[in-house]
């Protein structure tokens, strides 16, 4: 395979102006040629792990009068690195194919450009564009696959930028198809028509099965009516259950216009970042006086219709791992339902549920803080394997606590290097139906308690879900992050302070 050490050459010099990069793409075999670094301080230390990290089996002279730890114990890694410990002179070029210097001594830099010029060596010089003869570019690599970057050496924060955007946005998965397309290439046999032709036949069933537009139809019209269904019984259970509901035309109790309130804002801040609807609409709830069971519930009913449309939509766009769908289903609905059902059963102890409650929408805001200020442990990606018990823990903490099945499921996939995109759609489409018998089951046990702060929820965040993704485009999701965790984390300390002071 051919390695990626640098990604532009400049060939051929150009002293026009304004024709923009003249630099032109190349992909060198490093473990076929010889290259001679100068310098061996935190600079060299720099460019020998670009090398490296490229391709292990580079062949490399390092020479530098002072040799950081760092590099020597890289040599001591890879046997094929010759450390020379001394000065530099011209004499090292001797047998070089390529040449970079780390070195902060001009004088030095010019000596080492103009030696390797005498020999016909390409020369890069760290720091000195009008020194260099090629760049070392930022670079993006999936298995085989290797993306170069180039600025023309105007601006390495914005290449590193770039390398980050494309690094989360390509999935890991691409290499596979490139495998697999590689030995489908080898198997087909015929000159370059015959070729085309058996390719056509193999992706026809890709485009042409008429089987998805009827697959289409009917999860859609299977959305509809779980909506439908869960809106009726939700309607006979209030009536039935909750003798007030029906002086609902003639007094409105105010606590409904707050929870209209409060559940459109934070529909809004949802669709801005993307979560934290449960664990803010969970902190208000608390603040507010309604139980966790009763405030667990009007959150779940009220997703019912926002995550149903929105895993349509990501059904229809093919956003969705089916695959990862299957496995997150079953025990996402099995563990939502046993959380919704405990929680239910304690609501004659909802003193004491309700700081534990607490207790967890607080270490949520701390979460969400972290995220915002990027001050996260980092760790080496590993793909989550136990996808069932993810999702059974997923559900039960959302249901017993009001939220986090995003803050959980979805965070731990992206984290375990699954593409964000297709995420994002299964955990979205999985989340409707974990809202629905969550939701059922809430109904069922608790019947409609609480009705006004529940309504006016479900009302709030149905009337925010057409704007919430135009305005989310204009604000910071940063800001609204900080802002998010600081109030979630001050109201959660309010809550079991509160509950410290009864006791006391």
């Amino acid at each position: 395979m051919s390695q990626l050490l640098e990604n532009e050459v400049n060939l051929v010099p150009s002293n026009k102006v304004g024709n923009g990069n003249q630099l032109f793409p190349v992909f060198i075999k490093l473990n076929e040629l010889t290259t001679l670094l100068i310098g061996g301080g935190k600079v060299g230390l720099e460019k020998l792990n670009a090398i490296l990290n490229n391709s292990q089996d580079a062949k490399i002279k390092v020479v530098a009068k002072n040799i950081c730890d760092e590099i020597a114990v890289l040599c001591k890694k890879f046997p094929q690195i010759e450390l020379l410990q001394k000065p530099f002179e011209p004499e090292d070029m001797e047998g070089m194919q390529l040449v970079i210097a780390a070195t902060n001594d001009n004088l030095l830099n010019e000596l080492i450009r103009k030696a390797a010029h005498e020999r016909n060596l390409l020369v890069n010089i760290a720091d000195k564009p009008e020194l260099c003869d090629f760049y070392l570019g930022s670079i993006v690599q999936k298995g085989d696959l290797k993306i170069a970057i180039s600025t023309n050496g105007k601006s390495p924060t914005i290449a590193k930028r770039f390398k980050e955007v494309l690094a989360e946005s390509i999935p890991n998965e691409l290499d596979q198809t490139l495998q697999q397309m590689s030995l489908l290439r080898d198997k087909l046999q015929g000159d370059f028509t015959e070729k085309v032709r058996k390719l056509n036949a193999v992706t026809a069933s890709l485009v042409t099965a008429p089987e998805n537009n009827k697959v289409k139809v009917n999860f859609k019209w299977l959305i509809w009516l779980a909506i439908i269904f869960s809106i009726t019984i939700g309607v006979l259970v209030f009536w039935h259950k909750e003798p007030d509901f029906q002086s609902f035309l003639v007094e409105i109790n105010p606590v409904f216009y707050y929870f209209l309130i409060a559940g459109f804002i934070f529909a809004m801040v949802d669709g801005a970042i993307g979560m934290s609807y449960g664990v803010t609409s969970s902190s208000f709830s608390l603040a507010m006086g309604i139980p966790p069971a009763p405030a667990s519930m009007g959150i779940h009913l009220s997703e019912v219709l926002s995550n149903g449309i929105a895993g349509w939509m990501h059904f229809k766009m093919g956003n969705v791992n089916w695959k990862l769908f299957k496995l997150l289903l079953i025990p996402g609905v099995l563990g939502a339902i046993i959380g919704a059902y405990l929680l239910s059963s304690l609501e004659h102890y909802s003193a004491y549920t309700k700081p534990v409650v607490a207790v967890y929408t607080g270490i949520l805001g701390v979460v969400i803080l972290l995220k915002a200020l990027n001050i996260q442990k980092k760790s080496k990606k590993k793909k989550i394997e136990k996808i069932g018990l993810l999702g059974f823990f997923g559900g039960f903490i959302d249901a017993a606590f009001g939220g986090g099945w995003g803050s959980i499921v979805l965070s731990n996939l992206i984290a375990g290097g699954r593409h964000p995109l297709f995420s994002l759609g299964t955990v979205k489409i999985t989340r409707f139906f974990i809202a629905i018998l969550s939701s059922l089951t809430f109904l069922s046990m608790l019947g409609g308690a609480h009705w006004e702060a529940v309504l006016g929820l479900i009302l709030g965040s149905a009337l925010a879900a057409p704007i919430a993704a135009k305005v989310s485009n204009r604000i910071s999701a940063k800001t609204i992050m900080v802002l998010v965790g600081i109030i979630v984390l001050i109201v959660s300390i309010r809550n079991v302070a509160m509950f410290v002071i009864k006791l006391t």
